[in-house]
């Protein structure tokens, strides 16, 4: 996938075997000039390579969200780079998105508390122990 994609976005949980999912190793594999997204975790990519890439014009672009360390560091290489657009963790934000986060926050916790499996928690195993009657995961 990676040889024939123009553009790689990641949709991913930083997991032990996530974590530096784009390196060096499979930037090799990618298309050159290609572009790279990353709004989901900072440790996906590791970015030193990726700021070597985009130096030498591998990858054509990327745009990042995330990052390792949060706020990105001041001195970091992918800061000076023409070919890369930085947010502060921040894609998220429109006013339609800020106006629907509390309604989906409170239907979450209407369907939790009605027994109904809410998607957003990432450990479920924890509730079989949870003081909370007829809650259903």
């Amino acid at each position: 996938m990676l040889r024939r994609s123009h553009l790689v976005t990641l949709h991913a949980p930083l997991t032990a075997e996530t974590r530096h999912l784009i390196r060096a190793e499979t930037i090799g594999l990618m298309r050159p000039g290609a572009l790279l997204v990353n709004t989901c975790r900072g440790g996906l990519v590791d970015e030193p390579a990726v700021a070597a890439a985009l130096r030498a014009g591998r990858l054509g672009g990327a745009a990042l969200d995330v990052f390792e360390t949060e706020p990105l560091p001041a001195a970091s290489p992918l800061r000076s780079l023409p070919n890369v657009l930085l947010s502060p963790h921040a894609a998220w934000y429109s006013p339609a998105s800020l106006a629907e986060l509390p309604v989906r926050a409170a239907q979450q916790v209407v369907d939790f508390l009605a027994g109904v499996p809410v998607p957003s928690i990432v450990n479920p195993e924890y509730l079989e122990h949870a003081a909370l009657p007829g809650s259903k995961v």
